[in-house]
C-alpha cells in the first residue's frame, strides 16, 4: 500500500510507505539522490500518522530507494512560496499551512513532522547519502539506525548560510561536542565508520544486506508487548529532560500501569508478559 494523503491532493508519491506483515517501510523515492520537496514532506507526514494510527504495525523502517543516497536534504532548487513583505512573512510562520491549496508550497510540514509525538520505534537504514533535512529526520524519526559502508552523514547547510541544524537535530545528544561542531562548522560529512565510532549508529552492514538486516532487527522488535515498548521508549525519551528524581517517579508511574495492564491480559509476572501476549 501507499500512503493516503490529504484529499484533493494531486502529487506523485515520492514517499513510500508499504506494510510488511507487522512492519511499516518509508521510502524516500525521488531519484537519483532523493532531495526532499515540499510535496514529500506532506506526503512524509501523512504517512507517518497512518503509520503511528495502525495497532497492526509495531515497527518502522525509514530508507532511501536507488544506491546512491538515504536522501540528499532538501531540494533547493524546487520553487517555493517567498513572503512579499515581512507581514505576510510573519503570518506564514505563525500559520504556515494558511491558503495552501492542493500541494504545499514551502517546506513547513518538515517542522510538523519532527515535532510528532511518536512512541513506536523506527529503524534507519541509510544507504550513501545522508544529507541536511534527510539527517534531520533520521536524528528524530529513529531510534535504531544501520548504514551501509558508503554512508555519508553530513549538515551542509552552512556552505548556503543556513544555519541552525545543531539545534534542529540536538546533536549533541548523540555525538560528543568536538565531533558535532566539526560537523556543523566544516560542512564536512562523518563516514559511517567514524558514525559507527561515535555511536551515531549501531552497525555497518553491506549494501545488499541492509534492508535484510532492519527487517531482522524489526522483527525482533515486534515479538515484544506493544505497551512494553510503548512504555520503554517513553520512558526513555521523556527522562532525557526530567531530574533524576524526577524520571524516577516517572519510570515508577509508568511501571505501574504496565503491571496494571498485566493484571488486565491475565499474567502473573514480568516473566509471563510476553506469554500473555502470544497466547491472545
Amino acid at each position: 500500500m501507499t500512503a493516503s494523503i490529504k484529499p484533493g491532493d494531486r502529487v506523485s508519491m515520492t514517499v513510500k510507505y508499504e506494510r510488511d506483515g507487522a512492519i511499516g517501510i518509508f521510502t524516500f523515492d525521488n531519484p537519483p539522490v532523493n532531495p526532499l520537496t515540499p510535496s514529500m514532506h506532506k506526503q512524509f507526514f501523512h504517512a507517518m500518522q497512518e503509520f503511528l494510527a495502525d495497532d497492526q504495525i509495531r515497527c518502522g523502517i525509514l530508507t532511501g530507494a536507488g544506491d546512491r543516497a538515504f536522501c540528499a536534504g532538501d531540494d533547493i532548487k524546487t520553487p517555493y512560496k517567498k513572503s512579499l513583505n515581512r507581514q505576510e512573512e510573519l503570518a506564514d510562520h505563525l500559520w504556515p499551512h494558511r491558503n495552501e491549496g492542493e500541494t504545499p508550497e514551502n517546506f513547513t510540514w518538515a517542522r510538523d513532522l519532527v515535532m510528532v509525538e511518536r512512541y513506536k520505534p523506527i529503524i534507519g537504514a541509510v544507504n550513501g547519502w545522508c544529507l541536511g533535512q534527510g539527517f534531520i529526520y533520521l536524528m528524530h524519526l529513529t531510534d535504531i539506525r544501520i548504514a551501509s559502508p558508503d554512508a555519508q552523514f553530513g549538515a551542509p547547510e552552512i556552505n548556503y548560510g543556513m544555519a541552525g541544524v545543531g539545534g534542529n537535530t540536538r546533536l549533541g545528544r548523540f555525538l560528543p561536542p568536538p565531533v558535532a561542531m566539526w560537523m556543523l562548522l566544516t560542512g564536512e560529512p562523518l563516514s559511517a565508520e567514524d558514525a559507527l565510532k561515535h555511536s551515531l549508529i549501531n552497525e555497518i552492514v553491506d549494501k545488499e544486506d541492509l534492508l535484510t538486516r532492519a527487517r531482522q532487527i524489526a522483527a525482533m522488535i515486534a515479538v515484544h508487548p506493544p505497551e512494553a515498548v510503548r512504555i520503554e521508549m517513553e520512558v526513555f525519551y521523556r527522562s532525557l529532560d526530567l531530574s533524576k528524581t524526577d524520571a524516577l517517579a516517572f519510570t515508577k508511574h509508568m511501571y505501574r500501569m504496565q503491571r496494571l495492564g498485566l493484571a488486565t491480559h491475565g499474567g502473573e509476572s514480568i516473566g509471563d508478559m510476553k506469554f500473555a501476549y502470544s497466547t491472545k
